[in-house]
């Protein structure tokens, strides 16, 4: 008797929300405003991925300016009017008119402390719920995602919304299943499991599971951008959705860096950092070839000096900067090293303006705004050899060298040293054409292409 009042109670429960759930859509799918809702949760990470948010908020003010361009963020001191400053501010980008804020207030389901394990599945479950808040509270004709949550795409698309999104990764790629299948410990693979032959098997089966089901979510998008030839490959190959991915690339400052002078001071050589302190970014790796190249430089050579420049989204990043700090000390380069944090972006500018060389050392960077920005400037970047820098950007232009490529430590330590040898007219010479290259990747090829890729689905919105 008990358990069937238990099944009955249940069996209820259950019919009762899938009703709610039925009705709530239903409603919003009447109610949805003629918008684009940007769905962006950390409007605050100061990285590659919000420049692109504020360009494209930017590009469709310009192109449908009869679209309300709406916000979806977890950051609850974000204002119309902030979110417009910081976009001048951190990024150049100025605005045609301040968006309009939807606050969301259960972004901690999308945090990495939320989900000791399984996290990438747990993210992935956790963005629905996140996403659900959104669209529940404003529903737009067009669903913009920019931040690589895909798994919210049939939730948008239930809420009777297209789905556009602008993918700078695809959150499992075949290069994460050969890492786990080799048994190769990183920052996404634990050691204990790369130890073990049981644990690497069942993390090897619960990527290809995941990698089945980011396929079928990913296919919903009526429109995907892609950042780099490096996703798109893996996006057409796991979405299958070949004639709706489009690959953009993203938008770089380039117009406001390439005024600054090729002419650099000899007197102290500077070498920049630019990323997020985030552990894919792998700024230890950089301070430790830095030290590697100052014990091995010439006696006659100027000791030159390295700037991490990055942004902290929370509290791990924030002991990662503290971290670095204390290697610094460990290594004895300590007054060689400088640490910005969260800088305006015109006083990056600044310091880009200062820099010989720019260093980059993320695995499988999908793009490397960062990389081109170096390029720009006038620093001979000196990038990590995969991904977006090897296929995309630190390539021969007019058949000059642009930069080096690096994969170990001794091999950043070498192109450091090789760049601190070289004489000054050489390092011109490949400056000019870095800058020239980069050319390639300016914002205004940004809006064009990407005002191409969304016409076929914004026009009747005009």
């Amino acid at each position: 008797m008990e358990i069937r009042v238990l099944s009955w109670v249940l069996i209820s429960t259950s019919l009762a929300l899938l009703l709610r759930f039925v009705l709530v859509v239903a409603n919003g799918r009447r109610n949805r405003k003629k918008a684009v809702g940007f769905f962006h949760p950390y409007t605050n990470d100061g990285g590659g991925g919000e420049r692109v948010l504020w360009c494209a908020v930017k590009a469709i003010q310009e192109g449908n300016p009869n679209l309300n361009c709406v916000i979806y963020t977890g950051d609850h001191d974000a204002s119309p009017e902030s979110l417009k400053a910081r976009a001048v501010d951190r990024f150049g980008v100025k605005l045609l008119y301040s968006p309009q804020v939807v606050h969301l207030y259960r972004r901690k389901w999308i945090e990495e402390g939320t989900f000791t394990r399984f996290t990438m599945i747990g993210q992935s479950f956790g963005s629905v719920y996140l996403s659900w808040e959104a669209l529940c509270k404003f529903t737009p004709l067009f669903y913009f995602d920019t931040s690589g949550y895909a798994f919210t795409y049939p939730l948008a698309r239930m809420f009777g919304c297209k789905v556009i999104c602008y993918t700078h990764y695809p959150t499992i790629s075949s290069d994460m299943v050969s890492r786990v299948r080799e048994r190769n410990s990183m920052y996404n693979n634990d050691a204990l499991i790369a130890q073990s032959f049981w644990l690497s098997l069942c993390k090897v089966i619960y990527y290809a599971f995941f990698s089945w089901m980011y396929g079928i979510v990913g296919s919903c998008a009526d429109v995907a951008m892609v950042n780099s030839s490096w996703t798109q490959s893996h996006i057409e190959k796991l979405w299958k959705i070949p004639t709706r991915t489009t690959r953009v690339y993203p938008p770089c400052d380039t117009s406001s860096l390439q005024v600054l002078p090729l002419e650099r001071s000899v007197e102290v050589p500077i070498l920049i950092s630019v990323a997020q302190f985030r552990p894919e970014k792998n700024q230890l790796l950089q301070l430790e070839a830095f030290s590697i190249a100052i014990r091995k430089m010439d006696a006659d050579l100027p000791r030159p000096r390295l700037q991490f420049v990055g942004s902290c989204r929370n509290k791990g990043d924030e002991e990662r900067l503290q971290k670095l700090r204390d290697k610094a000390v460990e290594l004895q380069v300590v007054n060689d090293v400088e640490f910005h944090k969260n800088l305006m972006y015109r006083d990056l500018v600044k310091l880009l303006g200062g820099a010989i060389a720019g260093i980059h050392s993320m695995i499988d960077e999908h793009f490397g705004i960062s990389v081109v920005e170096y390029m720009a400037a006038g620093a001979v970047p000196i990038a990590h050899n995969s991904a977006g820098p090897r296929m995309d950007i630190v390539l021969k232009e007019d058949g000059q060298k642009t930069g080096f490529l690096a994969c170990s430590v001794e091999e950043f330590a070498d192109a450091i040293l090789k760049l601190l040898r070289m004489p000054e007219a050489e390092r011109l010479v490949m400056a000019a054409a870095a800058r020239k290259r980069a050319d390639r990747f300016s914002e205004k090829r940004f809006y064009e292409d990407f005002k191409t890729a969304i016409c076929p689905i914004l026009c009747h919105a005009k």
